[in-house]
């Protein structure tokens, strides 16, 4: 069989390409952006966006980071915990209750931590100079997917997010290792309440049928079990991994035909040796940012399964594998071009990224994910997020629209609480490359390329007609006003939905 992913010739790099490259690869960009990716030519763009090198645009996000606070949720000192037993044995009541309200308030504090948090990490994704690190710290989020409200400690959130963009496109045995040790996941599927005498088998199965192997690839229960008491003693304290040696069972365990006195790494090393493993996770990459519809091209088969072959080579770097499939034909093909339904996570970014819209208020942009479907740092089921077209539905796409109104006017949509913003934007880069020597500009090139640019590709005739008659109700000449008009009436065509 032909190799599926050969190499774009770089002619073929031109600005359509390089949008298509920027919108996946990250959450899009500015013309002027675009236009600098294809200055730098296929190659430099590619290794541009998979190094994400250098300076840090986000940086005062990150400040605001580090007051962000360790010990919300601390575990109870001896002396509060002799201090409630003496309570209990005298029946006071009062101090009782005066040790759960201290507790709630800690609660409260740490919800209110989470919150900040997820204005935090959106701000983030927004700003930062490296969206590759971003685009994929959010896919290992869902792909290792952890929820707050069942670990209720936003600490421990935060430090797996850190872990997650740390080795966002680095080594996957090294993500697999560095998640069966995260507090965040440990407390999440119940890892530190297996114990040598009552294995709970929680980590071991999802760890086999959605961290690497994927549902029914070549294992079994008996495997899940074994897996288990591999992963007994794993467990955590305060913020810290804890291996408890006592708890752990150190007889020998068969696992995937190979036996022996298993414990966590090996486990992780014999899952990482089925070839099931890289062609699951090569298959999950491939929908993130290749395609994601129901009925895949007819070569997405051999594409998934050549990046396998690629990624067990290099002993699982990512990076390889995202430079190979970045640079292909296969990857630019018009049948995988506006293939993926946004996020609302990539519809809001990207929208603010592209378009060069104020931020508004972020708060509002957290609440819209929200209603749209993806809370950061919640996902629906250990599952993660389906995506795909169950983001689109009648409700979420009346968010979907009245977000692009509010990004693009300040304006507050009725149905939400959201405040509304008289933070002023200059539409005028996006029609810039149009106008004449004399500052004008074709009402109908000016409505084509500004569909174009903002639904990633040349819109059909009816649409073009009906941006054209729009246009021409509003009086014809392009205004600035006008422009944002358009905007917010491309913002609610279907097409939209798409990158």
């Amino acid at each position: 069989m032909a190799n599926p992913i050969q190499p774009l010739a770089k002619k073929d790099f031109d600005y359509a390409a390089a949008q298509h490259l920027l919108n996946r690869a990250g959450f899009g960009g500015t013309p002027a952006q675009v236009r600098a990716l294809v200055e730098m030519g296929l190659n430099d763009a590619v290794d541009y966006l998979v190094d994400f090198k250098g300076d840090e645009a986000a940086g005062a996000i990150d400040a605001r980071a580090s007051d962000f606070k360790p010990d919300v949720m601390r575990p109870e000192t001896p002396e509060e915990r002799e201090t409630l037993r003496r309570a209990r044995a005298a029946g006071d009541e009062e101090t009782i209750l005066r040790l759960q309200r201290e507790r709630q308030m800690r609660e409260r504090d740490d919800r209110e931590q989470l919150a900040a948090m997820q204005r935090w990490w959106l701000a983030r994704m927004i700003s930062t100079g490296r969206p590759l690190e971003e685009k994929l710290t959010l896919f290992w989020h869902g792909h290792f997917a952890t929820g707050y409200r069942t670990i209720e400690n936003s600490w421990h959130m935060k430090r797996q997010n850190a872990f997650l963009r740390a080795n966002a496109a680095g080594n996957f045995g090294d993500l697999v290792r560095g998640i069966i040790r995260d507090p965040a996941m440990l407390k999440y599927l119940d890892n530190d309440e297996n114990r040598r005498r009552s294995p709970n088998e929680n980590l071991a199965r999802e760890l086999m049928e959605l961290f690497t192997l994927g549902e029914g690839n070549g294992y079994g229960e008996r495997d899940i079990k074994e897996g288990a008491r591999a992963l007994t003693g794993m467990t955590f304290r305060a913020n810290e991994f804890y291996f408890n040696q006592q708890e752990h069972d150190p007889t020998p365990k068969t696992i995937l035909g190979r036996t022996g006195n298993f414990a966590g790494d090996e486990l992780v090393s014999i899952l990482l040796e089925q070839q099931a493993c890289a062609r699951f996770i090569c298959g999950k990459l491939y929908r993130f940012l290749v395609n994601d519809s129901p009925t895949p091209p007819k070569d997405a088969g051999a594409a998934v399964e050549r990046l396998a072959r690629e990624l067990r080579s290099r002993r699982y770097e990512i990076r390889p594998i995202l430079r190979l499939l970045f640079r292909s034909q296969h990857f630019y093909a018009a049948e995988n071009r506006l293939s993926i339904v946004k996020s609302p996570v990539q519809l809001i970014v990207q929208s603010i990224r592209s378009l060069g819209t104020p931020t508004r208020e972020i708060r509002a942009l957290v609440q819209a994910g929200d209603l749209m479907g993806q809370q950061l740092f919640q996902p629906p089921s250990v599952k993660g997020w389906d995506g795909g077209r169950s983001w689109i539905n009648t409700a979420t796409m009346f968010v979907r629209q009245n977000l692009v109104v509010y990004l693009v006017t300040g304006r507050r949509p009725a149905a939400f609480d959201w405040d509304p913003s008289e933070m002023a934007y200059d539409c005028s880069a996006l029609l810039a490359h149009l106008r004449d020597s004399g500052g004008g500009i074709d009402p109908h090139e000016a409505v084509r390329g500004l569909a174009t640019f903002a639904l990633g590709g040349p819109p059909a005739r009816e649409r073009l007609a009906q941006l054209d008659e729009f246009l021409g109700s509003l009086g014809g000449t392009v205004t600035d006003d006008r422009v944002k008009a358009l905007l917010c009436l491309i913002g609610a065509m279907p097409e939209f939905q798409l990158c």
